[in-house]
């Protein structure tokens, strides 16, 4: 038996060594180092083949159970045409293919493109764009300058040639130019860096456009505010879901602020782990967005805890004076395979992509808040419209479609919206007395319009609304059981009242760092019967399908009064403004 089991590893081996051969014959891309493609091959087939650190955990506990056959591109492109996202998801979960499988050529740009929310770019167009800003197609030879938004101390090659590199340098530059709103996004680099290795140049771009302007899912964040707020709210979860590993930490380095740790959280991934975990966690990445790196972060975390117990290498005196470093350290040489680690962090329970949403909102809103409190940074409240107050053609649109709003009242409306707004042109969207009192036509005309301004004037004269922050199409999105959400929106909608009282009701969580619960949370719901907006023990505003009655009451989500005495009212006038732009 002995001899048997023998001649079986010896002939596993020989196949193994033989699929390396022929994988190595098969570029994954000319911008990629030949010398390297073995290297990043080999450790998945030891990893599968022996019972080496690489494949053994003893963090989590799975059942090996047998490997399921590997999924063609055809089947997962047959089940994104016909909506099955849900099949997609585990599919990409489950299918560990192998690091330079040719399928990925195919199923990044398939994956990406789903989350593209403009109009098809006609062909050409990336060189077309490649020509204005470089005036010539033909690379430079000569370093090219990166754009402000990327982190020089982050572009990381992932062993890309020369010329891989300087083709990364013209995507993100080209990327710059076609998105001018990106002002920080350190890990935009490094996904380009990755994508090169399957993909044309063009090809990559497309990717990362798709990426960068998608709207129902979170890939790169592009601001510094936003990237603020991703690693708090990392920070946030991980209080949670990684509860004794921070508590380890805090406990060792007690005069380390816990922030510092998670400032470079993303770095543990894109630094940190190894190429062939790197690229099946893009797998996922490409499909699900950002809430696997959240999940991938927290498995790290467990996992360099537990080593932190029994390996005298990651001891308290050699990590309390730099755990950040010692993460990326611990993660280069990760002791569970890429199969190993995707499914511990898929198996991380009560880590909903509505508790993350609710958990990174509410940091967003609290930052935000301070923000424009924080009278000492001139900047952040800077505006086109001076001193906050609309601008003269504002005012000058408002009035002559407004059949609600006075000069006074539009001014006071003007300085409680957000600064940015307060930068573009309003356009009336939807008006009772033009479009008629339909539910259905307000749906037409307001639905992708991102934010609104909602006002009611009732047949008692009472004037009152809501601002808006969310598109109101998304009553319609679906969560990951495929069920619609019952309520969206942000922390960024408030109500407010202008006639006979002049008051606004912000959201409670910008006051408030406690959890306050679910229903300080239902900020706007809409379905073919009704539109609401605000709950708890109470709707602050509810209309009915005809736009002709209403109500108001106290609510937990902004606790408001109700907006009129009477609480039921009858709607004389509904008037919905978007913003140009915006």
């Amino acid at each position: 038996m002995k001899e048997r089991n023998d001649l079986d590893k010896m002939v596993g081996k020989m196949l193994i060594l033989k699929d390396i051969e022929h994988l190595s014959s098969r570029r994954s891309s000319v911008y990629v180092d030949p010398e390297y493609e073995k290297f990043f091959e080999l450790p998945m087939f030891m990893g599968a083949s022996t019972n080496d650190i690489t494949t053994k955990c003893q963090c989590f506990q799975f059942s090996p159970g047998k490997e399921p056959a590997l999924r063609s591109y055809t089947e997962i492109k047959q089940l994104l045409d016909q909506g099955k996202k849900r099949d997609v998801k585990s599919i990409l979960r489950e299918n560990s293919w192998p690091i330079n499988s040719p399928i990925r050529s195919q199923l990044w740009p398939t994956l990406c493109a789903q989350h593209n929310t403009k109009p098809p770019m006609v062909e050409g167009f990336y060189w077309e764009m490649v020509h204005q800003v470089f005036g010539t197609t033909e690379l430079s030879e000569k370093p090219i300058m990166l754009p402000s938004f990327v982190d020089a101390t982050h572009c990381l090659p992932y062993h890309l040639t020369s010329t891989g590199r300087s083709v990364a340098d013209r995507i993100v530059n080209v990327l710059g130019y076609d998105c001018p709103d990106i002002t920080y996004s350190p890990v935009l680099y490094p996904i380009v860096s990755i994508l090169l290795h399957f993909m044309s140049e063009e090809e990559a771009y497309h990717c990362v456009a798709a990426l960068v302007g998608s709207k129902e899912k979170v890939f790169i964040n592009q601001t510094k505010l936003l990237h603020e707020v991703t690693w708090k709210t990392v920070m946030q979860i991980a209080k949670k879901h990684t509860k004794n590993a921070v508590a380890y930490f805090q406990r060792i380095c007690p005069g380390v602020k816990l922030e510092r740790v998670f400032m470079d959280w993303c770095w543990w991934i894109l630094a940190g782990l190894p190429f062939q975990h790197l690229v099946r966690i893009m797998d996922c990445f490409f499909h699900e967005g950002i809430k696997v790196l959240y999940r991938i972060a927290l498995v790290i975390l467990n996992l360099f805890h537990k080593e932190c117990q029994s390996n005298n290498e990651w001891s308290p005196d050699n990590i309390k004076n730099d755990i950040g470093n010692a993460l990326v350290k611990f993660c280069k040489k990760i002791p569970v395979s890429p199969a190993k680690l995707l499914h511990a962090a898929f198996s991380i329970r009560g880590l909903s992509s509505t508790y993350i949403s609710r958990i990174f909102l509410k940091t967003e809103m609290l930052l935000k808040s301070r923000s424009v409190l924080n009278t000492g940074n001139k900047t952040l409240v800077k505006s086109r419209s001076s001193d906050n107050l609309p601008t003269s053609q504002s005012q000058v649109n408002i009035q002559m479609m407004s059949h609600t709003l006075t000069i006074r009242e539009l001014f006071t409306l003007w300085s409680w919206l957000p600064v940015r707004i307060t930068m573009y042109q309003p356009v009336l969207l939807y008006t009772t007395e033009e479009h008629g009192c339909s539910l259905t036509t307000f749906y037409v005309r307001v639905e992708q319009h991102e934010p609104t301004l909602m006002m009611i004037k009732t047949c008692n004269n009472e004037v009152f609304g809501a601002y808006c922050s969310s598109r109101w199409f998304e009553r319609n999105v679906k969560d990951d059981k495929g069920q619609r959400q019952a309520y969206f929106g942000t922390g960024e909608t408030f109500l407010f009242s202008l006639y006979p009282e002049r008051a606004k009701y912000p959201w409670v969580g910008i006051e408030n760092d406690k959890d306050l619960g679910h229903a300080s949370e239902l900020f706007m719901a809409a379905d073919s019967k009704m539109i609401t907006i605000g709950g708890g023990e109470g709707q602050a505003i509810w209309m009915d399908e005809n736009i002709r009655f209403g109500k108001t009451d106290s609510c937990k989500t902004f606790n408001n009064p109700p907006l009129c005495p009477s609480g039921d009212f009858e709607i004389r006038v509904l008037e919905v403004y978007g913003f140009v732009g915006a």
